[in-house]
């Protein structure tokens, strides 16, 4: 089989689409972000990768405390709108029914199937983009979207997006089980 080589500029394929959420200058404010993933298990800390002259980036250093929602795909036309128009020129909070958890800092989407409410970690500084990493404080859901006490990706309807192409995916169907699929090589291997 011959690899063909894409260059240095690619991207992990699909994300996870979420939507930002903090205070800039006690305002609420929401962004679309993707660069986002899991660091730690404890405590549970997550990581987001946003631009260092985003207006969210400047509310995360100023309170210390962001959330990370999960839309579904009912949110699609909003979550892409919070994601080209910039909060320092558009106020973008009257587009969600809004509420606080814990830090009482950190705006949450009513409308999001799953929502993360994080304290500030720690920032990695880079060229471009600055690595937030939050501990979760807190998560929030709704029981319409569990089964057995559980998220179900079938309820929730989320979303994926993939670059360099620019596309929003559904999430299909769930192919087999993790820790069970190899269950078997695993054995024999042992």
């Amino acid at each position: 089989m011959d690899k063909v080589n894409l260059g240095s500029q690619i991207f992990v394929y699909p994300m996870p689409v979420a939507i930002i959420g903090v205070m800039v200058d006690e305002k609420p404010n929401f962004m679309t972000l993707a660069w986002l993933t899991r660091v730690n298990l404890d405590p549970p800390l997550i990581g987001v990768v946003i631009n260092k002259t985003h207006h969210t980036a400047r509310g995360i250093r100023q309170t210390r405390s962001f959330s990370v929602n999960f839309p579904g795909q009912e949110l699609i036309e909003k979550t892409d709108f919070v994601g080209m128009a910039s909060g320092k020129n558009i106020d973008k909070s009257a587009l969600f029914d809004l509420f606080f958890g814990k830090t009482k800092s950190a705006p949450l989407i009513e409308q999001c199937p799953l929502c993360l409410e994080c304290r500030l970690h720690g920032i990695s500084e880079f060229p471009t983009n600055d690595l937030f990493v939050g501990e979760i404080v807190e998560s929030y859901t709704e029981d319409r979207f569990l089964t057995d006490g559980k998220l179900d990706l079938a309820k929730m309807k989320p979303f994926l997006l993939t670059m360099p192409d620019n596309g929003y995916w559904s999430v299909g169907e769930r192919v087999a089980r993790a820790w069970e699929a190899g269950k078997a090589l695993f054995n024999q291997k042992q």
